[in-house]
Formats: C-alpha cells, sequence, structure tokens
C-alpha cells in the first residue's frame, strides 16, 4: 500500500517542477510565485537561491549551473555565483505570459512552456525546445498552459498537457517536428484535470491530478489504472527520486496567483514510497562545450 509523508516542514505558495538529478542525488524544485529554487541534498538540508522573478522550471546542466525559465525568458543561472546568463525571452513582446513547466528530452535538449498569467480562455502560449547550442524553436502554438511534458522510457513519445484539461501524446524525434498529436487522456472523463507528470520504466505515466486532490498512474495506453488521494487539494507535480528511483516525490499548490488552498501541508513538499515501480533517470541540459 502505498505510503505519504511530509518531508521536512517547509512551506511554499506555488510548489512546481520536481526534478531529481541522479548525479548528485539531489531534489530540486520550484517554488514559481516566489522565484526560487530549492534544493533537497543527500544530507537531508534544504537550500533555497532567489531569483528576481517567477520561475517555472529548470534542467540541470552540471555541478554549478543549471538552465532556468524564469517570466522574463531563459536563462543559465550559477548556484555558487547567485548570477543569471541571458539565453532568450522568445516572448518578449507578449506581457500577459510567463514560462511553466520544462523538461529534457533524453538526449539533454530542453522542452518547456509557457502560460497565460491570467488570460485562461484562450492560447496565448506555446511549447519551445532549447538545444545544445542555446537555439530555440517552437513546437506546439496552440497552448494555454503548458504542463507536464515528460518522455517514455525510449524517448520516442511525448506526453504534454496544453491547459485544456487533457494529456497529448506526440511521437517525438530529437530534431524533427512532433507528428501524430493525438489525446492520450482526457481529464474531463475522470473528473479532474492534471498538471506535473513524470514515468516510470514500464512506461506508466504518472501525473498530479490537480482536479481531484490525487496522484495518478495511466498505462501507455491511456487507462487510468491508480488513484492514490493526497493529503493536500492541490498537488501540483510529481518526480521519482531517492538512490532507487523508487519514491515519488510530490509539490503542492497554497496559493497559485489564481488559486489559494489554505488547508494544513497546503505548499508542502511530500513523498510517496511503496508503490512498487522505479522511475527513469532524466538527463542533464546537455550544454554544448563553451557555452
Amino acid at each position: 500500500m502505498p505510503h505519504i509523508e511530509r518531508i521536512a516542514s517547509i512551506t511554499n505558495d506555488l510548489g512546481e517542477g520536481p526534478l531529481w538529478d541522479h548525479q548528485s542525488k539531489s531534489l530540486f524544485w520550484v517554488d514559481s510565485l516566489k522565484g526560487k529554487i530549492l534544493r533537497l541534498s543527500a544530507d537531508g538540508i534544504i537550500h533555497c537561491f532567489d531569483l528576481p522573478t517567477m520561475i517555472g522550471s529548470l534542467a540541470i546542466v552540471d555541478s554549478d549551473r543549471a538552465i532556468v525559465a524564469l517570466q522574463t525568458g531563459l536563462y543559465l543561472f550559477s548556484f555558487t555565483q547567485g548570477t543569471l546568463q541571458p539565453i532568450c525571452d522568445p516572448e518578449a513582446e507578449q506581457n500577459e505570459t510567463r514560462f511553466n513547466d520544462g523538461k529534457t528530452d533524453r538526449q539533454g535538449s530542453f522542452l518547456v512552456g509557457s502560460m497565460g498569467i491570467k488570460v485562461r480562455n484562450r492560447a496565448l502560449a506555446s511549447l519551445y525546445r532549447v538545444n545544445a547550442n542555446l537555439d530555440i524553436e517552437i513546437l506546439e502554438d496552440n497552448v494555454i498552459v503548458a504542463n507536464g511534458p515528460c518522455f517514455s522510457p525510449d524517448g520516442s513519445v511525448l506526453y504534454f498537457n496544453d491547459g485544456r484539461r487533457r494529456i497529448l501524446a506526440y511521437d517525438y524525434t530529437p530534431n524533427g517536428p512532433l507528428k501524430n498529436k493525438r489525446i492520450f487522456f482526457d481529464g474531463r472523463k475522470h473528473h479532474t484535470s492534471s498538471d506535473g507528470a513524470t514515468v516510470d520504466r514500464d512506461g506508466n505515466l504518472w501525473v498530479a491530478l490537480t482536479g481531484s486532490s490525487e496522484v495518478g498512474c495511466i498505462t501507455p495506453e491511456g487507462q487510468l489504472i491508480e488513484r492514490i488521494l493526497m493529503p493536500v487539494k492541490l498537488p501540483s507535480s510529481v518526480m521519482f527520486g531517492g538512490a532507487h528511483l523508487d519514491e515519488l516525490y510530490v509539490t503542492s499548490i497554497r496559493n497559485s496567483g489564481n488559486r489559494i488552498s489554505d488547508e494544513t501541508g497546503a505548499g508542502g513538499l511530500f513523498r510517496i514510497t511503496n508503490l512498487g515501480v522505479i522511475g527513469v533517470p532524466e538527463q542533464r541540459f546537455n550544454l554544448a562545450e563553451g557555452r
């Protein structure tokens, strides 16, 4: 039976984007609203890094750097120096959007999407891919809120929530366009909606079902086979971690800027064990040498 526990006593406003870095045995996540990166290191200490704007997600580059998706664009961030090196801001002329969820593909490119900060009734946002040379391209331009990008274990399928209470699937290659767009999971049929997601070694999708206060498991065929009720109303994202990649970390929301949840534990970080499954290690961002 799954066991859920809260990790430490830290409370985020908008906890998001958990990322297990297997090389350093550390869990990273963000408080999007407060513009913070948090790191739970192998010794159990939580470190906090402040940024000047809201942050949507990050990917680790090496022992010192990460690529970060901020409200003002994409940057390389140094943990030791606390400095930001600009990459680009593809939506600089659009003040109603910000970057949100992102994840590396199996080759180490960074896929990251944007979202309407307040506008949720029309598509202002896009899904982008950033390669090793820091070139950026649009993969999908019909996005309301970009959530939960993640990949099948072999990297051939991209899963992505475009903010319409559904998870899409695409055939994916690291250098080509997205193909064969289809609805993989329709949250409305299950009286829920989804946010951040990850996959296990068997190809099952694990997802924060924010619309029903649960974490769900969906087979590669799109069947919802497990629903785990969380002790907080708004779980936001999930990521496998731990030394054996058999622990599922779950972030949650207290204040997203649009929704407020004030129950005990809201905004906390949680860990689910005894699931009997193993995750897939995430790739670091494959930054070209000399960049």
